[in-house]
């Protein structure tokens, strides 16, 4: 059935009925489209626009149409057209006349605008809880390894001394950010673009608030024309669910390098590992790949739904169907892959003494040699200088600077004296780094303590 067919003297050609139909990717919003016309059905009877008896019997059917779609009873027809019109189809061959009247004072329009902003509010809510999972996560493993001692990286470089829970509670101030572009994208749907019809509202004395406020909005769309055309709250969505991405890629590239012998910093549980079909020593770290990889199609769902919407008119253009199936794909994708790096990472053990090992090498309490320096009254670039030239000693003789005599100390600057050692011990080092946001034990708590409060 088409609900467009009055006009029309032919029947649609069966390729452009397949080419033209959105049911395969829309009959997911089966629940928000009946929840919709309720919701509007029951603001027209108020209106006496429709009879009260009317009211009860599309009530009734819509109610008895969403039980048996869930139940499996009632099998949604691949050959609709959309969502919309199968289940106005369903309603009208079951209760006649009254199912016919349900579409006054609607367009499919706003009918669709409403029940995607229905669907990815649900959406919102649904990641927000995984995100707020995998943060608890976080917050629990950098508890654990407040005090371990790893080397900090810039350029892939051992840089200075951190601890590994200062590093996961990087990634942890990273995704409350993500809830919070979520939170505020959702906010910003938040209003009911029903009542817009097609584009110039309607003649009907209709309560647009009263339809908004039982759907659990926040007002309503205040022009009609934004109402019907406007999808920058997918392209929002996108965006955030995009930079989520980056971030849950860029932990996924830590820990496949953090897995590898080369570092060997931590081990993944073998129920989130997989092996190789020909070399019996390999344990692949497929699911951090997988979400690295996966990053990319919700860059392209993002990338989609900017194409779509850059050059279009006001108001509705048929385009706009398209923004379905990114922003589905895009939520979906994001949900599959926290579902699996959440219990990956709950599971995953830290190896604290080869952090501890690869922190003893590089020279990267070099910075601390330094700062000792200065605190002997040498000027910055000057103590700058003699520890570059200390490193470069320790390179010649193989040595680390915990390991040079105090006699090579004092030769490239009177100024050291035995108090350097304490100074440039490891755990000196992360415990003396007290400045707000630091890496020593009681700050990385404190940031724990803070994340946990903000991380509901």
């Amino acid at each position: 059935m088409q609900l467009w067919k009055g006009r029309f003297k032919k029947e649609l050609d069966e390729k452009t009925n397949d080419f033209n139909s959105s049911i395969s990717f829309d009959s997911r919003m089966y629940k928000e489209d009946i929840d919709g016309s309720i919701a509007h059905a029951t603001m027209l009877a108020a209106q006496g626009i429709i009879s009260a008896d009317d009211l009860a019997q599309i009530v009734r059917g819509l109610n008895e149409i969403k039980s048996e779609i869930e139940s499996g009873a009632l099998l949604i027809d691949p050959n609709a057209e959309d969502i919309h019109t199968f289940v106005e189809g369903e309603l009208t061959a079951r209760i006649g006349q009254a199912g016919k009247r349900l579409h006054t004072a609607r367009s499919r329009n706003d009918q669709v605008a409403l029940d995607i902003r229905l669907y990815l509010k649900k959406e919102c809510d649904a990641v927000y809880a995984q995100l707020t999972e995998l943060i608890g996560v976080i917050c629990n493993k950098a508890q654990k390894y407040s005090g371990t001692v790893m080397p900090g990286y810039t350029h892939l470089q051992r840089a200075q001394p951190i601890t590994f829970g200062h590093h996961l509670m990087a990634y942890a101030e990273m995704l409350l950010r993500d809830k919070q572009r979520l939170a505020d994208a959702k906010a910003r749907m938040n209003y009911s673009p029903l009542g817009s019809c097609a584009l110039a509202g309607t003649t009907y004395n209709t309560d647009r608030k009263a339809v908004a406020d039982a759907l659990g909005f926040d007002g309503v769309c205040e022009n009609s024309l934004d109402g019907v055309s406007d999808r920058d709250f997918c392209l929002e969505l996108a965006a955030a669910l995009s930079i989520l991405m980056v971030h849950l890629s860029r932990f996924s590239e830590e820990i496949i390098l953090w897995c590898s012998w080369e570092f060997k910093f931590v081990e993944l549980d073998d129920a989130f590992s997989t092996g190789s079909s020909i070399m019996p020593q390999k344990k692949n770290p497929d699911i951090t790949e997988l979400v690295r990889g996966k990053s990319g199609r919700v860059f392209g769902d993002l990338m989609t739904l900017l194409t779509v919407m850059k050059g279009l008119p006001l108001a509705y253009n048929k385009d706009m169907q398209e923004d379905k199936e990114a922003i589905f794909d895009a939520f979906d994708t994001v949900k599959m892959c926290l579902t699996a790096f959440i219990p990956m990472l709950d599971t995953m053990t830290a190896i604290p003494e080869n952090m501890r090992k690869a922190a003893a090498g590089g020279f990267i309490n070099a910075t601390d040699c330094a700062d000792y320096l200065v605190s002997k009254g040498v000027p910055f670039r000057d103590a700058y200088k003699a520890t570059g030239e200390l490193v470069a000693l320790c390179i010649d003789k193989g040595l680390t600077l915990e390991e040079l005599p105090i006699e090579e100390y004092k030769k490239i600057c009177e100024s050291f004296d035995e108090g350097v050692y304490q100074a440039i011990n490891l755990d000196n080092c992360v415990n003396n780094r007290t400045s707000s946001g630091g890496p020593a034990p009681q700050n990385v708590l404190k940031q724990i303590e803070r994340v946990r409060g903000l991380n509901k």
